[in-house]
């Protein structure tokens, strides 16, 4: 169960409001996602957030469909359902299939576990790091 009131869009001011539209025009939604809503207790910090992602998520130097799989992976590696769902939902928008999101998991996996296996046997890097003479 959610911790704060999420507020219908017809109960946020005119500023949230103006950022609400901007999101639904972006992501070519009906609805305002319940993240952005949550924030709308603090308007400044959701002005803020939804610029980032534009920003980050936006047109760069990594393609949108990269960049929605790397959010799925720390999503689903930092246990986040609500991201997971969104994310996946997103590559299925861009026509991700079965496969592929099951072999995104399946490199979240493998190193997620090798991750915990070096960090507990604190294994010292030997690969990209400068070799003394």
């Amino acid at each position: 169960m959610t911790t704060v009131h999420i507020p219908g869009e017809d109960e946020v001011p005119a500023d949230v409001a103006e950022v609400f539209a901007d999101i639904r025009r972006t992501f070519a939604m009906s609805f305002v996602p319940n993240m952005f809503k949550v924030m709308a207790h603090n308007p400044a910090y959701l002005k803020a957030s939804w610029q980032r992602v534009k920003v980050v998520m936006g047109p760069g130097l990594i393609e949108r469909k990269t960049k929605e799989m790397l959010a799925t992976a720390v999503s689903a590696t930092n246990g986040c359902d609500y991201c997971v769902k969104a994310h996946t939902a997103a590559l299925r928008a861009m026509g991700t299939c079965d496969g592929e999101i099951v072999e995104l998991m399946a490199v979240v996996d493998l190193f997620s576990g090798f991750n915990k296996l070096l960090e507990g046997l604190q294994v010292e890097p030997d690969i990209g790091v400068a070799k003394r003479a």
